[in-house]
């Protein structure tokens, strides 16, 4: 009788090391998906500067959108990195969020400029950028959507019986999905010419 109660106290002890480690490896998925997205985030970051200062020799006049632009990526730079020290926090997830809104915003407006100024858009490092940044919007889509679908699996498991024990005792924390609020910038900005 002694064996079988001690056989079931194993059992339980390995379960439970089991639901834990489950939960961390969920955590370091979701974490790793961030870590994607800061890589393309940070491309589109890099990108942005020298669109700019493509776009500057030819818009001498439009220097409030320049401005807007740059100011709206050092604003997200300033969300991105908020988020790299702890991704999935609601907090640092919404901050990143609505300065890549308004990033996105600032960028819609630079190229409904750009379509006013034929030789900038036939200006072959502007083509490049745009090309370049189009791309770089669409891997952001992806690595978001995998983050997103990584954090959804991570809170699931911290949610569900028996995990959820084993979450509320070692205390982890819910992570927040990176969505983009504002129906209108759902879709990557359209940067083709």
């Amino acid at each position: 009788m002694g064996w079988i109660f001690f056989g079931l106290i194993i059992a339980a002890i390995v379960f439970a090391i089991s639901l834990y480690n489950g939960l961390v490896t969920k955590r370091n998925r979701y974490k790793n998906a961030f870590a994607q997205i800061d890589v393309q985030l940070t491309r589109r970051h890099d990108l942005i500067p020298n669109l700019v200062e493509t776009a500057k020799g030819y818009m001498k006049h439009e220097r409030e959108t320049l401005e807007a632009v740059i100011q709206a990526r050092n604003q997200a730079v300033s969300g991105l990195q908020g988020a790299i020290n702890n991704p999935g926090d609601p907090g640092a997830m919404q901050q990143l969020s609505g300065a890549e809104n308004m990033l996105t915003g600032a960028l819609g407006k630079l190229f409904a400029l750009v379509e006013s100024y034929p030789d900038l858009k036939a200006n072959q490092n502007m083509m490049q950028l745009t090309e370049e940044l189009t791309s770089t919007e669409n891997k952001v889509a992806f690595a978001r959507q995998a983050f997103n679908d990584s954090v959804m699996n991570y809170n699931n498991a911290r949610e569900t019986f028996p995990s959820n024990l084993i979450a509320g005792s070692f205390n982890f924390e819910p992570a927040d999905l990176l969505e983009i609020e504002d129906p209108e910038v759902r879709e990557a900005p359209k940067v083709e010419f």
